[in-house]
Order: structure tokens, then sequence, then C-alpha cells
């Protein structure tokens, strides 16, 4: 177990997020997620990206994405802290061409990915799921409900989606 954590240190100071301005921090594409324009099939990804600063060290920051058949752009969810001290929900929706953005100056990683015949059969349970999310106006870095916890909540409303968030994904156990 000690080995581990250590292992798990290391990973997580090699690989973090270094940058420590978020208003400078990169919000590009990480080029891969489908082009809607171009892909009609249906969608349904979730990324993983290193949390900013220095919680890019030991925890990653997860969000989903749904594109449904012959749509030309992505519905993102994700939870986000800041929202909840400006009087917003944690919970925030938008519409994009680019779900696959850095998370302020960490490049994204697809944990899943269901396209075609699937992923419009999941679609619609998948938002049944967000809508009914429990902790949507609530954020708690730790233990949670935090945006880890968000997609661990949805994949267990939704089995068929197989969802495995990394062990990194600190706050998805809240949601267990």
């Amino acid at each position: 177990m000690k080995k581990s954590i250590i292992i798990l240190f290391l990973v997580g100071l090699l690989t973090a997020c270094a940058n420590s301005n978020w208003r400078t921090a990169s919000r590009e594409p990480a080029g891969i997620a489908a082009d809607p324009t171009i892909d009609k099939n249906a969608v349904i990804e979730v990324y993983a990206a290193d949390a900013f600063s220095w919680r890019g060290w030991f925890a990653v920051h997860t969000w989903i994405a749904v594109k449904a058949e012959d749509a030309t752009e992505y519905t993102v969810y994700e939870v986000v802290g800041w929202r909840v001290g400006r009087g917003l929900p944690a919970l925030r929706e938008y519409k994009t061409v680019t779900p696959d953005r850095y998370w302020y100056g960490a490049k994204p990683e697809k944990l899943l990915s269901i396209q075609g015949d699937k992923a419009s059969q999941l679609i619609p349970k998948i938002s049944d799921a967000i809508a009914r999310y429990p902790w949507a106006n609530e954020y708690t870095l730790f233990p949670g409900p935090n945006s880890n916890t968000f997609p661990q909540w949805v994949g267990l409303q939704v089995p068929e989606m197989e969802l495995e968030l990394p062990f990194r994904a600190l706050g998805s156990g809240y949601a267990d």
C-alpha cells in the first residue's frame, strides 16, 4: 500500500498541470474528439485531465460529452466548484464542437467512447440521470461531491456505460 501511494505521488508530480494562472492556461482542443460536423454518429465520451495547479499532482477533473445522431455539436456536462461560490449550480451544461478542450493547461484523456446505435440508446438514459443528479448545487473538494462524483454517479445510474474512472478521480467514491 505504501509503495502504491509513493508511485501515485511520483506519477502525479511528473504529469500534473504546472500552469498557475487559469486566465492564460490553454483551453485549446486536444484533437481527440470526433468532429461533429463530419461524424454524424451518436457519441458519448468521458474525459479526464489533471486538476488545475497543484491539485493535478493528486487528482483529475472529469466530464461527460454527448452528441445525438446528426447533431453538429456536443453537449458537455461537468461539475465546477467556483460556480457555487457565485450562486450558480455546480453542474454546468454547454454546447460545443470541441468537448476535448484542455482543462486549464492539462491535456485530457478519453476514458470512455461509445458511438453509433449503443450511444443513441444510452443518451436518453444519461440525460435522465443528469437531470436527477442529487448534488447539482453542491461542491466539496474532498470527499465530495465534486467533479468526479458526477460522472461516477451517472455511470452508476446507467451501468451499460461500463464507466471506470481512474484512481486519481478523487471524490468518485462519494457517489457509491
